[in-house]
């Protein structure tokens, strides 16, 4: 394989790269775009910066590549929707720079707290203005952390440490997590209205866009201080330009900004109780090196086909439960295929239902290989990344349900699909004995029995006698060897769900016989 160092890099992990067996590492650090179109053409893997921008069309040039990582946090130099269109994993690496991230964060506080910046400024300039730089202590105050993160959890113990009391907003925070960190949950109303000291460590996303904004610094404690060292947009610069002018803040500190660099009249720098950086967020030598030796750990992993870590277009699950779900994930593949098949044409919703157990684990990897299975024979180059994307841009609604308990098995993953007209068609599958056989168990609420590794006839025929010595001659004369079968009677509606299991599929002659059977209601084969 071919991986592409775009960017500089820890040493260590290109030397990690050149370490590996069968793969070939290509540095070409500076590259214009033209010369990183050419490059790809033949690359497995691309390991990138913020410098090098892996466009769509760059994604598009590279027919063989398999997943680009970035040595750090952002990912706004990678087009997403492409790569996940393509199939392309995409990952970074959010753990490698958070103490720095978060010292980073302490020191804006710090020297908003007292004015070092400008005490410093001064010296330079020949002053001692002892009384002019007088400041305030971080000690008892209240601190809101907007983000309690890997990044937002390590400013809290920090903050901690110099006897601040911390509140807590996030949305995704629970009870048991605040509590272990020694926070207070709060809501943003909380947060914007009770703490002396806001700090923003949240990813900018359309609902955290302006999260900070004149109306929020309007209902601030007077003399408030104000820190950003995640994403420009978060605090909406203008209110809180107005907001330092006014006095209402009384002092800020930036890393990030709404565009980077600001324009050189930005009146951002001209404000005296505002301090800026250049982005440093990630800007220390030990950063630097752990998320390139990350990065090159995360992408080796991915390469040799083990498990994905910190992709940003996929879910990344623990291997303990991946090794737990394994035999589920193949057998969920087979029914997702058997679905698709069962019901080719006018599909409107997809439902995966899990039971038992099984409903304890993440099922994202499960729902992703019924996916999978259910694209296989309709559409080209599916794998975990675009399955959810296909599924969505062929106008099927995806619904995941979960259950404890089912009356008949212990664990089941079933899947309904939903065809034009109301009509449904339902496939369920479990594991079965010490092996943890994958088996097909029911067939549109039919309970059968039935192996994965097979072409499947399936058949729905009224239950008069011969039928099934009909369906053996027909497909002996065809030289179409059984393996197994397994009927299901309804004896309410007088029809049976017959499945054979079968060594090669009919030939047209032999399916156009069984199908002419008046009989015969239904006929699919199925080939797994």
């Amino acid at each position: 394989m071919k991986i592409l160092v775009a960017d500089r890099i820890s040493p260590i992990g290109v030397d990690l790269f050149k370490a590996e067996a069968g793969f070939e590492v290509i540095e070409a650090y500076g590259s214009s775009p033209e010369q990183i179109l050419e490059l790809v053409k033949d690359v497995d893997a691309i390991a990138v910066r913020s410098d090098t921008k892996i466009t769509a069309e760059v994604i598009a040039a590279a027919p063989k590549l398999k997943v680009v990582g970035r040595a750090g946090v952002g990912v706004d130099n990678i087009d997403i929707e492409a790569a996940t269109d393509k199939g392309v994993i995409v990952m970074n690496t959010p753990t490698g720079n958070t103490i720095a991230t978060a010292e980073l964060t302490f020191t804006h506080m710090l020297a908003g707290t007292r004015p070092i910046v400008q005490a410093c400024s001064g010296m330079r300039e020949g002053k001692w203005d002892r009384k002019k730089y007088t400041g305030s202590e971080l000690n008892g105050k209240t601190l809101g952390v907007l983000g309690l993160g890997r990044i937002g959890a390590e400013v809290s113990k920090r903050a901690m440490a110099f006897n601040m009391d911390v509140l807590a907003y996030d949305p995704y925070l629970t009870e048991s997590r605040a509590k272990s960190l020694g926070v207070k949950q709060a809501t943003l109303d909380e947060v914007i209205e009770q703490a002396d000291y806001i700090t923003v460590h949240m990813p900018m996303t359309a609902e955290t866009k302006h999260m900070l904004n004149a109306d929020a610094f309007a209902r601030m404690k007077d003399g408030v201080r104000v820190f950003n060292c995640a994403r420009g947009g978060i605090i909406e610069e203008a209110a809180l330009i107005e907001a330092l002018n006014s006095g209402k803040v009384a002092a800020a500190g930036l890393d990030v900004y709404e565009d980077e660099p600001p324009a050189e009249d930005s009146p951002l720098r001209s404000i005296p109780n505002l301090v800026l950086t250049p982005h440093l967020g990630a800007s220390t030598q030990e950063a630097q090196e752990n998320v390139g030796i990350d990065v090159a750990k995360q992408m080796l992993e991915t390469l040799k086909g083990g498990m994905v870590i910190n992709a940003i277009n996929m879910p990344s699950v623990d291997p303990k439960v991946l090794e737990k779900l394994g035999p589920y994930i193949g057998l969920g593949e087979k029914i997702g295929t058997f679905a698709q098949q069962l019901a080719p044409e006018g599909v409107e919703k997809i439902t995966i239902r899990y039971y038992g157990k099984i409903v304890e684990f993440d099922t994202l990897p499960l729902t992703n290989a019924i996916q999978r299975g259910y694209l296989r024979e309709i559409s080209d180059h599916v794998n975990n990344v675009n399955a959810p994307k296909k599924i969505e841009r062929l106008g099927i609604e995806s619904e995941q349900v979960k259950s404890s308990t089912h009356a008949d098995f212990n664990e089941l993953i079933e899947v309904e699909v939903a065809c034009k007209g109301g009509k449904t068609r339902t496939i369920g599958g479990t594991l079965v004995g010490k092996n943890q056989n994958p088996r097909i168990v029911t067939i549109d609420g039919h309970g059968v029995e039935v192996n994965t590794d097979a072409t499947l006839l399936v058949l729905k025929n009224k239950d008069v006698p011969g039928i099934v010595g009909f369906i053996g001659v027909t497909l002996g004369e065809d030289q179409v060897n059984i393996a197994n079968m397994s009927l299901s009677r309804d004896k309410g509606e007088g029809f049976a769900v017959s499945v054979f299991e079968l060594d090669s599929a009919p030939s047209e002659a032999a399916a156009k016989k069984l199908v002419e059977h008046p009989a015969i209601e239904k006929y699919r084969v199925i080939k797994l």
